[in-house]
């Protein structure tokens, strides 16, 4: 496949993760508006993350590194039947697991409780049980359509897997609206958690025609004694192993937030649906559209080793250009955005400040945590999933040990209210994100040669991004007082320009490569100066 090719599919699996990111932002500010920082969006943001374990552990990410390869290198040999089958096997496997954890995990939810939130006592841990045990269908739902998900990016249909989110967010949205009004927190929090169940089963509906139109005939089983079975299985395990100590991580960042006063862990939440946007829309999309390329092209030629250092190489400088401004603007301007998304009924000015600071501590690791997911997307489809994992071992290690500290202790040491430890959990796994980086690119670079971003290149970016940011501060300070979302709007859209005109006048490349698609997309001739 050709790099271009590859741009093209990194393009629709951006446009699509972005739908689904907007649609997921308009559903959080809805949330915002009816549950703010309260004991009820605690519960309902912790119970999400107990059953969404099973959606991260068994879903996308893990099946992108251990089916896609097996089953697009099939398909790029023509061994349609093979492929075929593997597919089946996969969802057959997948469709067992998940009817006996869901089942396990419904059974096992008091304790599950009290091994998450331990902070949660009363009617606040009694909903939390409650959100869980509706919210686990769901999630293996989930897990379904990211068996669909492979099946699509392996056939370079990659809008659709990307989109079908929308359908699920629009669930939650339209129980929202129509069951929010005037009625209380803890009722309204168990009616979305069944409308989260119903999106869940409408996002596998609706790319299931799709799959089965590209595998006709498809048949459900075990795979039993299949060898390509069991090379997905192998790939499996260590990445599950891995997928398992990311998640420790993250449910140990739940934990530390339950013990902090109220609205930690919703806060927590919000700022990590805007940290994500820029890792899923730029690491998610370059890494999704070049790992089965990837998997296709390793080891088929000589020249193979120079050729996946060519395509990690520039997948990097695409994701840096686009991650860089979006770190600065979390920084500068993370108030900007914060307010005009969920500043609105119950979710104050108090609620922002709280939430950009958690935010600001997302930034030291955010171009790390991007960069890292194309390296191991690299590792993945070189059939070496072992190397990632020990990579996430030692970065979830230190976060664990940093974020205790930076939570518990920190705000004490700094006069600060405790609530505000938060923020020290974001700012210690930023720090252990760039560990876990130096030790994947150091990894590839014994295997591949030299890879990486030119010192040059970087400063170029940043330089870019400081320049538009200070702009953009100071027409923040201009209309202060202004509606946050036509003040975002008249803010935003400055920097974002500043910073793609800077970078075209270093000479980046990648921002000639956004004006030439800017002008085709407006239908205009001409060559971009």
């Amino acid at each position: 496949m050709s790099r271009p090719s590859t741009k093209r599919a990194a393009f629709w699996v951006a446009s699509g993760i972005l739908l689904s990111r907007i649609a997921g932002l308009i559903r959080d500010r809805i949330f915002a508006h009816f549950f703010g920082n309260s004991d009820a969006a605690d519960a309902f943001k912790a119970a999400f993350r107990i059953p969404n374990f099973l959606q991260n552990m068994f879903g996308e990410g893990v099946l992108s590194a251990s089916f896609i390869p097996v089953y697009a290198s099939l398909l790029a040999r023509g061994d349609e039947a093979r492929a075929r089958r593997t597919a089946g096997a996969v969802a057959g496997l997948l469709a067992l697991l998940m009817s006996v954890l869901v089942l396990i995990g419904v059974l096992a939810t008091p304790w599950l409780i009290d091994v998450i939130a331990p902070g949660f006592s009363g009617e606040k841990r009694e909903l939390t049980i409650r959100l869980v045990r509706v919210l686990f269908p769901g999630a293996g739902l989930l897990v379904l359509s990211a068996w669909c998900l492979g099946i699509l990016n392996s056939h370079h249909k990659f809008f659709l897997s990307y989109t079908a989110p929308v359908i699920w967010n629009l669930a939650m949205i339209a129980t929202l609206i129509g069951f929010g009004s005037g009625r209380e927190q803890y009722p309204l929090a168990v009616i979305l958690a069944w409308g989260s169940v119903v999106g869940s089963a409408l996002q596998v509906l609706v790319q299931l025609p799709t799959v089965l139109r590209l595998i006709p005939d498809l048949r459900l089983s075990l795979g039993r004694g299949d060898s390509d079975v069991r090379g997905v299985a192998r790939g499996f395990v260590p990445v599950f192993i891995s997928r398992g100590v990311v998640q420790i991580s993250a449910f140990v960042d739940a934990l530390i937030a339950s013990l902090l006063p109220t609205g930690a862990v919703a806060a927590l939440s919000y700022a990590q649906t805007l940290y994500t946007l820029p890792v899923s829309l730029f690491g998610m999309s370059v890494s999704a559209a070049e790992l089965p390329a990837m998997s296709s092209a390793a080891g088929t030629a000589p020249d193979a080793a120079e050729a996946l250092r060519g395509r990690l190489d520039s997948g990097l400088r695409r994701i840096a250009y686009f991650v860089v401004p979006s770190a600065v603007a979390f920084l500068a301007l993370g108030d900007v955005i914060i307010a005009a998304i969920y500043r609105t009924g119950v979710f104050g000015d108090k609620d922002v400040l709280f939430v950009w600071g958690i935010l600001a501590g997302s930034t030291v690791g955010l171009l790390a945590s991007t960069l890292a997911r194309l390296y191991a997307a690299t590792f993945y489809s070189l059939r070496d999933t072992r190397t990632p994992l020990k990579c996430a071992v030692v970065r979830v290690a230190l976060t664990t040990a940093l974020g205790y500290v930076c939570a518990v202790y920190l705000p004490g040491w700094l006069g600060l209210p405790a609530r505000w430890g938060v923020a020290g959990l974001t700012v210690s796994a930023g720090a252990a994100g760039w560990v876990e980086f130096a030790l994947l690119r150091r990894g590839l670079n014994r295997r591949l040669g030299r890879t990486g971003l030119p010192l040059s290149y970087l400063a170029r970016l940043w330089g870019s991004a400081v320049a538009a940011g200070a702009c953009g501060f100071a027409i923040h300070r201009l209309l202060a007082s202004w509606h946050p979302i036509p003040a975002a709007v008249l803010i935003l859209a400055p920097y974002g320009g500043i910073y793609l005109l800077v970078t075209a006048l270093a000479g980046v490349p990648e921002a000639h490569g956004v004006l030439a698609a800017a002008r085709r997309f407006a239908g205009l001739d001409g060559k971009v100066v």
